[in-house]
């Protein structure tokens, strides 16, 4: 006798995947590798072990479950790493996803890189539909850069920008705050991505993964920094989103856009929209805690997508209402013990 059959049909009303709290997830980050480039001193170690590539989806299995996803409401798609366009072929990802925007499913496709690559494929990402890119810089010393990153190379970065530019793309800079390191570069950072037409967004240390020291030494809060630069500047809050957690203010004397993304000094998990898929397809549906669903076993079971559009609705109906970050003396060891390389920036 048959068991019952597999219940494939969407418990929550309408397109979208809603979480437990009425969150409709819409934006999926895909992690494609959790290799790197750079080494940079918040993020990982400098002898950082990779997965085996035999562990990695392959790049049709990662377009099928980004398919999945669309078809279940996502409007979003951020490709990033590790460092994304290191990834053999990465190209052909992109290529393959793009039919999504031609389609109307699929709002935006975005990539988030340390931009050491960029040089090389911003004219093909641009073909492919992707209209804006994230890049990591966290100082304009050349000096400074080699130190926090420990292997890269200021100058290959700004190539890629002035690629990424003359491609069309729009390029938000992103840069993480990091006290007595570029805490004094922060407003000349202001200035530097508003004189190029770029947005800055600064981001909290994330207590994610061992790393050599303590986050606590690198952990400087954004609403200090703010308050700083409200004593010289004039800071407009803005009702803007980009479908991530970043809160906008306009900086009056340069007329360009700061965001700042605080996990720690204000969270945003109230209105989290947001999943992340892992290069070896684990779906971690909070970037600060450990729970995840595995949707390599269900792509590799079937060719037909219902055991895997199944365990994506499972999953989303777990998703945890808040992070658990805590940077503190007393909490020496991180909130969770994966790096951010291998969730995906």
């Amino acid at each position: 006798m048959q068991g019952a059959p597999i219940q494939l049909q969407s418990p929550f009303p309408g397109p979208s995947l809603l979480d437990p709290f009425g969150r409709a997830v819409t934006y999926l980050r895909v992690s494609v590798t959790d290799r790197c480039d750079f080494r940079c001193v918040y993020c990982m170690s400098e002898d950082m072990a990779f997965l085996p590539k035999r562990d990695l989806l392959s790049l049709e299995e990662l377009d099928r479950i980004c398919t999945a996803f669309v078809g279940q409401g996502v409007r979003k798609l951020r490709i990033t790493g590790g460092e994304p366009l290191v990834r053999r072929d990465i190209m052909s990802l992109f290529r393959s996803l793009s039919r999504h925007l031609q389609s109307g499913a699929l709002d935006e496709l975005t990539v988030t890189t340390n931009g050491s690559q960029l040089a090389r494929f911003a004219h093909e990402l641009a073909a492919c539909g992707v209209k804006r890119v994230n890049v990591s810089i966290d100082t304009l010393d050349p000096d400074k850069f080699r130190k926090i990153t420990r292997w890269g190379d200021l100058s290959k970065v700004m190539q890629g920008l002035d690629a990424a530019q003359d491609a069309g793309l729009k390029v938000k800079i992103n840069a993480v705050a990091l006290k007595g390191v570029n805490e004094d570069e922060i407003e000349n950072l202001i200035h530097w991505t508003h004189q190029r037409g770029m947005d800055l967004t600064l981001i909290e240390v994330m207590p994610l993964g061992e790393i050599e020291g303590q986050r606590i030494d690198q952990y400087l809060p954004l609403s200090e920094v703010r308050r700083r630069l409200e004593e010289r500047h004039t800071l407009v809050d803005l009702p803007d989103r980009t479908g991530g957690p970043a809160r906008y203010v306009r900086v009056a004397e340069t007329g360009g856009r700061l965001g700042f993304i605080t996990p720690l000094t204000h969270n945003f998990c109230e209105s989290c929209n947001r999943v992340r898929l892992t290069c070896t397809g684990q779906l971690f549906m909070c970037l600060g805690q450990e729970d995840a669903a595995d949707l390599r076993a269900p792509v590799r079971a079937s060719e037909d997508d219902a055991l895997l559009r199944q365990a994506i609705i499972d999953a989303i109906a777990r998703k945890p209402k808040g992070h658990d970050f805590v940077i503190d003396r007393d909490h020496a060891r991180p909130a969770v013990n994966r790096h951010m390389s291998m969730t995906g920036g």
